[in-house]
């Protein structure tokens, strides 16, 4: 018997047109573009559907864009009956894994997350913090190096995300001299992301202060089904756990790959990544090919999976 895991992708995602099938389809989709309009009082449906892709990118609208885009999949999954049997989301994505869990309600969630996107934003002066995509290396190997950094120079590691792939993040400076000595020790190579932020960094703190005061405020219920954290990558119902697992989010690793590792130990050998984008899929077949992998993001690629649930299931 199957045992299915969502997963939900965070920010980089984001396309323009990103939700136009299931847009042009279902008239229950242009129904909930109109509720996140209302919500948020702004046009986002616009923006998802038309862009421009810079405003797009902007952290304050990505969040909220790709949230919404994943509500809709799973919106759709759900008149078809397919529910998860666990949840997990990779950094902003945690959010959309509450919604799958019914922790938390649309309309609670969107301005939370725009919130959040808005506070991140601020949270560095821009273009003085970055992140890197390091490939090759070891948390240990790279946690060593880092400590060779000047001890003025703020670097995390912010993603730890397969095997061979991990991402950090702090000051740009810290960045620039950390990649000679992430050669040094061997690393296949390092890549510099386009982010407007360290985020998941210490330097994300004074950011997390204020969104404390939102996440207070933001009502939570118990999950109906458990959603892995980033912090811990352990399974969460309760809704003062979740509250206090989302208020070190911002600041402390995402744990993505064990979160799965530890998804197929308790024996997830299914992963939907529902929403836009193939990122976790890809992920997940670095952590472990033995297990099934779908990416829903468009109608094709959703009526392949309806299909192949039926047949499995029904």
């Amino acid at each position: 018997m199957s045992q299915i895991a969502f997963m939900f992708p965070g920010q980089g995602s984001q396309q323009v047109g990103m939700g136009q099938q299931f847009y042009d389809e279902y008239e229950d989709v242009r129904l909930i573009f109109k509720r996140a309009n209302d919500i948020l009082n702004k046009d986002l449906k616009k923006l998802m559907l038309q862009g421009p892709q810079e405003q797009l990118t902007e952290t304050e609208n990505a969040q909220p864009a790709l949230l919404l885009s994943s509500y809709i999949v799973l919106t759709l999954l759900a008149q078809e009956n397919i529910v998860p049997d666990v949840t997990v989301g990779h950094s902003l994505g945690e959010y959309s894994a509450l919604v799958a869990a019914n922790a938390l309600t649309l309309d609670d969630a969107l301005p939370l997350v725009q919130r959040r996107g808005q506070l991140m934003e601020q949270a560095f002066p821009k273009g003085q913090g970055t992140m890197a995509a390091v490939l090759g290396l070891t948390e240990e190997e790279i946690s060593q190096s880092l400590a060779n950094l000047p001890t003025d120079e703020i670097v995390d590691l912010a993603n730890l995300n397969c095997p061979g792939q991990i991402v950090i993040s702090g000051t740009k400076s810290g960045i620039d001299q950390a990649i000679p000595l992430l050669n040094d020790a061997g690393a296949r190579r390092v890549i510099p992301l386009n982010v407007s932020g360290p985020f998941h960094s210490r330097l994300m703190a004074k950011a997390n202060e204020e969104f404390s005061q939102a996440l207070a405020q933001t009502p939570f219920q118990a999950g109906k089904v458990p959603v892995y954290a980033n912090v811990t990558a352990k399974p969460v119902t309760d809704e003062s756990e979740i509250k206090h697992l989302l208020q070190q989010q911002m600041y402390s690793p995402v744990r993505f790959e064990q979160s799965i590792k530890n998804m197929i130990d308790s024996g997830v050998n299914t992963f939907v990544e529902v929403g836009h984008g193939r990122v976790l899929s890809g992920l997940v077949r670095k952590i472990n090919r033995q297990v099934k992998t779908f990416s829903v993001q468009d109608t094709k690629s959703m009526k392949k999976f309806i299909a192949w649930y039926k047949e499995e299931f029904v």
